[in-house]
């Protein structure tokens, strides 16, 4: 008997879910984050979740942590001084940078360019140069190496990082420079571009080893800590992180190579989605995390998220993996105001945040908010948290009477729009994933999660068509599930760069199987058993002279039986799909990567007593909520005491722990074997 703790690191809450691997059972926990020291807030939710469970923490063998450490460096501009060393005649090569400008004409007027990450004056170039068949042209010059080194050093950079034109192909000279660095400025973590990223395109690799430079050490010293930590508490299982592309990772690679984990927070509500969809046998799934200041959706399509080349965090872009989650600032907390502009009603994407919060909270907060407008409507009961947590209905009426007052309509008339709007931010960030690349939203269910997730999801369902609207098991702690369900991961890439005329399957196989083994290497490393290591492939394709590329995921057996022609079949069919055209241009295979996977958990969701269909042992009382323009009346349940097979009439509102759904009128809820909640009209 072993047992598994999934821990995310949320702005507000810590949530821990800790799962026992024979039966499938589990304990949650949420607890106070701590963000001057968040392994404080971790250690608070691991003693309370192991009294809770009965244990000792020297029984969890595995410790899954999703964090948004690496991701808050870059958003407040607190990463590492970092040290660039590049090919000479390439210094300015952060300052060009690309030329493509977000937004309209205007953009090119208004749009303030973001500072890069390594500064001019902390960017050096070194003599000797490699050709971009990866044969040297120029030695390197190894007494040049160490002054352009002494310059940084007597700058103070904290962190290095080498990129230097073709490493890609021959990373010889980089590794060189990597260890005169390491002898001159020891304390200072080292980044190599053909370690970090060995593809072309030498902008990309740049910032994405200067990105991952820059939180190296800051990842490096929370680690650590948590590992320290971990260590005094008894835990001496294994501590991995989850990766942006929704994999694990072993904290010591997540230490070198954090630029995988910028977008590691996100990222653990997709893995929970898709052992939720597993078990309740849905396997086309949007999700929907509905948080305190944002919105995240992602598109699972036969239990396998889409994922995408680059990680996006803020203003910065980098190439890395990362599932495809795109985010709209509509939560809970998003204020309602009129513009004296336009006199139209908005909502977001300015946020109360946790700190006052929405009025309703009684913290201090005065501006309406999404909370306040659901309580206003009766959508969220006065009591939340199981009954620790009281809301101020009274308050939350007179801020949004303010609202009603500046539109000169009903109170219940502007708390409705103020939903109706949020909504509807929402259903536009779903049609990003779904209609915008090609699927049909109708063909998918809608899994709402996070702390507001199931309160919205039976709405934006309705606008999207997509049904069932699920609410599944401790929803708002979904992120911290996904930790622990999910898989340890790793990848590599090269750049190939040939037309496909001109390349054979045996070709590409040859490249592929020894990345294959690369892969795999890693994972055994970091303990994974060998006979649980499977591998895949991506291969980039592109027409030729086309400034962008369609991965294609396949395997060594679809090589060999397919060949090329099947290769570049599955291109065009996804290239019609997303851009509605093809070409007659020749094609091109840009980049290879190969990934290796451990098995996914064998963790049985665990199955709740069968009822009779009649919700009735889980009624609490009736409640009156403003639905279809009207007062009507409806019932409140207690999701601990549902059944298999209970039906909910809508309207209703099922309260747990850590959310709240709501079922409206014209629709029902049924509660599977594992306790989800499928929503679907009536």
């Amino acid at each position: 008997m072993g047992y598994r703790l999934g821990v995310d690191v949320g702005g507000t809450f810590t949530d821990l879910l800790l799962l026992e691997t024979g039966t499938g059972a589990f304990w949650r926990h949420k607890t106070p984050s701590t963000p001057h020291d968040s392994s404080v807030g971790i250690l608070n939710g691991v003693t309370a979740i192991c009294a809770a469970a009965g244990i000792a923490p020297d029984a969890i063998a595995y410790f899954l942590h999703g964090t948004t450490v690496a991701t808050n460096a870059v958003l407040e501009g607190k990463g590492a001084k970092v040290g660039l060393v590049t090919t000479e005649g390439y210094r300015h090569i952060m300052q060009i940078a690309r030329s493509f400008v977000p937004g309209g004409l205007a953009g090119w007027i208004i749009w303030p360019k973001p500072q890069p990450l390594a500064a001019l004056e902390h960017t050096v170039t070194v003599k000797g140069r490699i050709g971009a068949d990866g044969r040297e042209v120029r030695p390197l010059d190894e007494d040049d190496v160490r002054t352009q080194l002494g310059l940084l050093k007597a700058a103070g950079v904290e962190a290095v990082t080498v990129s230097l034109i073709n490493a890609y192909v021959n990373g010889a000279h980089e590794a060189r420079i990597g260890a005169i660095a390491r002898e001159i400025m020891p304390d200072a973590p080292v980044s190599l571009s053909h370690e970090v990223l060995p593809e072309m395109q030498e902008y990309e690799r740049t910032l994405t080893t200067v990105a991952n430079a820059a939180v190296r050490p800051i990842v490096g010293k929370y680690v650590a800590n948590l590992r320290t930590r971990l260590a005094e508490a008894g835990m001496a299982g294994n501590l991995s992180l989850l990766r942006s592309d929704g994999g694990l990772m072993s904290a010591h690679k997540a230490e070198t190579q954090p630029v995988n984990i910028l977008m590691s927070g996100p990222a653990g509500g997709v893995t929970g989605a898709i052992w939720v969809g597993r078990n309740a046998g849905i396997r086309n799934i949007m999700t929907l995390d509905v948080g305190g200041t944002s919105t995240d959706v992602a598109l699972i399509e036969n239990l396998e998220p889409r994922r995408q080349r680059t990680t996006e965090v803020g203003h910065l872009s980098v190439r890395a993996s990362a599932l495809d989650v795109k985010t709209v600032g509509a939560g809970g907390g998003s204020i309602a105001y009129v513009p004296d502009l336009t006199g139209a009603l908005r909502v977001g994407p300015q946020s109360a945040g946790a700190v006052p919060g929405p009025v309703a909270y009684a913290k201090g907060g005065t501006a309406p908010t999404v909370t306040d407008a659901n309580v206003v409507l009766g959508y969220l009961p006065e009591n939340l948290l199981g009954g620790t947590f009281r809301l101020d209905r009274a308050g939350a009426r007179a801020a949004v009477q303010t609202i009603a007052d500046r539109l000169g309509i009903g109170l219940m008339e502007a708390a409705r729009g103020i939903i109706d709007i949020v909504n509807e931010n929402m259903f536009g960030a779903l049609r990003m994933i779904s209609v915008q690349q090609g699927y049909d939203p109708r063909d998918f269910a809608l899994m709402g999660f996070g702390g507001a997730g199931p309160l919205h999801v039976n709405a934006v369902a309705r606008l999207m068509g997509s049904w069932p609207a699920i609410s599944p098991v401790s929803p708002g702690v979904l992120c911290a599930l996904g930790d622990a369900t999910t898989r340890m991961r790793t990848e590599t890439a090269r750049s190939f760069s040939r037309l496909a005329a001109q390349t054979s399957a045996e070709d590409l196989i040859a490249v592929l199987d020894e990345m294959a083994a690369q892969t795999r290497a890693e994972l055994i490393a970091d303990g994974v058993p060998e006979a649980e290591v499977s591998s895949l492939f991506e291969v980039d394709v592109r027409y030729a002279g086309q400034a962008f590329e369609v991965p294609l995921t396949i395997t060594a057996d679809d090589l060999r039986r397919d060949g090329m022609g099947g290769i570049l079949a599955r291109f065009d069919a996804e290239h019609l799909r997303l851009f509605t055209f093809n070409m007659e241009t020749p094609h091109e295979i840009v980049n290879l990567r190969a990934v290796a996977q451990g098995q996914v958990p064998d963790l049985p969701a665990p199955q709740i007593a069968r009822g009779d269909g009649n919700p009735r042992a889980a009624f609490m009382r009736e409640h009156v909520m403003w639905m279809d323009g009207r007062e009507q009346t409806g019932a409140i349940y207690d999701r601990a005491r549902l059944r298999a097979g209970d039906v909910i009439q809508g309207p209703a509102i099922v309260c747990e722990m850590d959310s709240t759904t709501l079922i409206e009128t014209g629709c029902v809820g049924t509660v599977d074997a594992c306790g989800n909640i499928l929503i679907t009209l009536a």
